[in-house]
């Protein structure tokens, strides 16, 4: 069952309706993104509500396209491994048979 969860960005307070489960993740998220707000209303002093909200969603966004970036390459790199080792494996496999 939804309820509402008040939760503060930049000091104004916004109920927002989540199940039980996604609790948890939400306050987590209107934190995070409330920090970042923050940062951005210190570090550039933008005028207004609208352009601080803007900015700091450009800057989540980045960090989420390098975070994405990050693991397309461990990823990348995992199935190279994974590839040698599955490669010596048959290496070795086919040795013992013969």
């Amino acid at each position: 069952m939804s309820e509402p969860v008040s939760v503060s960005i930049l000091d104004r307070e916004f109920l927002i309706v989540c199940t039980p489960e996604e609790r948890p993740g939400l306050i987590a998220a209107a934190a995070y993104l409330d920090g970042k707000m923050r940062e951005v209303r210190n570090a550039v002093r933008a005028p207004g509500l609208d352009r601080i909200a803007v900015l700091a969603a450009l800057n989540i966004t980045h960090e989420l396209i390098a975070l994405r970036q990050r693991d397309t390459i461990e990823a990348d790199s995992v199935a190279q491994h994974v590839r040698a080792l599955k490669n010596k494996l048959e290496g070795v496999l086919s040795a013992s048979v013969k």
